[in-house]
């Protein structure tokens, strides 16, 4: 696998984490249990957050050590979870990942797409 990859995952992951958090921005817990549209528009990001995770664990270990603050198994655990038991979604775990780990997850990936970077230039 070539590094480009990498820095492609990284993008999809930041791009659907925007994507997640614009959509609920300003709502509340309750508006958010209740906009099926909205729920299922942050579960499809969660997915695909997952699923780069999941071919970054595949292809890019070494590079996932050099952070090793970001849960990335747990993305991917997260996104088996949703796409093996669509029907049994707990909203309830999908507003906390979308108040905690998404937020801190925002905060983290620049700085990870940054070094995938500078991997490049090495």
């Amino acid at each position: 696998m070539t590094q480009n990859r990498l820095a492609d995952y990284l993008d999809h992951m930041l791009e659907a984490t925007l994507q997640a958090c614009s959509y609920t921005e300003g709502m509340n817990k309750v508006d958010f249990l209740a906009d099926k549209r909205t729920q299922q528009a942050v579960i499809l990001n969660l997915i695909i957050i997952g699923e780069a995770a999941t071919k970054l664990l595949q292809g890019y270990e070494d590079f996932l050590a050099r952070h090793p603050d970001v849960p990335w198994r747990n993305m991917k655990g997260m996104r088996n979870r949703i796409a093996h038991g669509y029907f049994d979604i707990d909203l309830e775990v999908v507003w906390e990942t979308l108040q905690t780990a998404l937020s801190a997850l925002l905060e983290r990936l620049p700085a990870i797409r940054e070094d995938a970077n500078n991997l490049k230039h090495d």
